[in-house]
C-alpha cells in the first residue's frame, strides 16, 4: 500500500497498472461512503456490488478488495491530493465510470442531501470531470 501511495503522490505520477488503479478507485468509493462519518452496511454492500460488476468478482473477492481499499483510504492523503493524484494516474474513461459508482455509493442509503451533492460535485471536479458529466453520472446511478 505504501508504494502505491508514494506513486500517487509523485510530482508527475505515471499511469497506474490496472490493479493499482482499481484499488485507488475502490479506495475513493470507501472515502465517499465514509464522508458523513457513517459507513453503513448499505454502502459496504453497494461497494461490493460495484466491485463485483466492474471486475467480474465473486462476493469473497469483492470483499477482499474492499478491505484493501479501506486500508488504502485510511492511509491516503487528504481528499484533494488523493483525487488529483487519481486524476493524473487514471484514464478519463475510468474516471467517468468512477463518477457513476461514486454517486451509487452516495445514494446507497436511499437519501440525498445537499452535503452529499456538494461533496460529489467537488470530487468529480477534482477528478477532471465537468458538472454536466457529474450530473449525467448521478442520473445513471439513480436509475434502477
Amino acid at each position: 500500500m505504501f508504494r502505491l501511495i508514494q506513486r500517487l503522490l509523485a510530482p508527475a505520477p505515471e499511469r497506474m497498472p490496472g490493479s493499482d488503479a482499481d484499488l485507488a478507485l475502490a479506495a475513493l468509493l470507501v472515502r465517499v461512503a465514509r464522508t458523513d462519518h457513517m459507513y453503513s452496511i448499505e454502502e459496504v454492500e453497494r461497494i461490493d456490488r460495484i466491485l463485483m460488476a466492474r471486475h467480474g468478482f465473486g462476493a469473497h473477492e469483492a470483499s477482499a478488495m474492499r478491505a484493501r481499499a479501506e486500508t488504502l483510504e485510511a492511509e491516503a492523503p487528504d481528499t484533494v491530493r488523493f483525487t488529483r493524484a487519481i486524476k493524473a494516474a487514471v484514464a478519463l474513461e475510468d474516471r467517468l465510470a468512477l463518477a457513476v459508482a461514486l454517486w451509487e455509493v452516495a445514494l446507497a442509503d436511499g437519501s440525498r442531501d445537499a452535503g452529499e451533492d456538494h461533496e460529489l460535485r467537488v470530487l468529480t471536479g477534482l477528478l477532471g470531470l465537468t458538472d454536466v458529466e457529474s450530473a449525467t453520472a448521478r442520473q445513471r446511478a439513480a436509475m434502477p
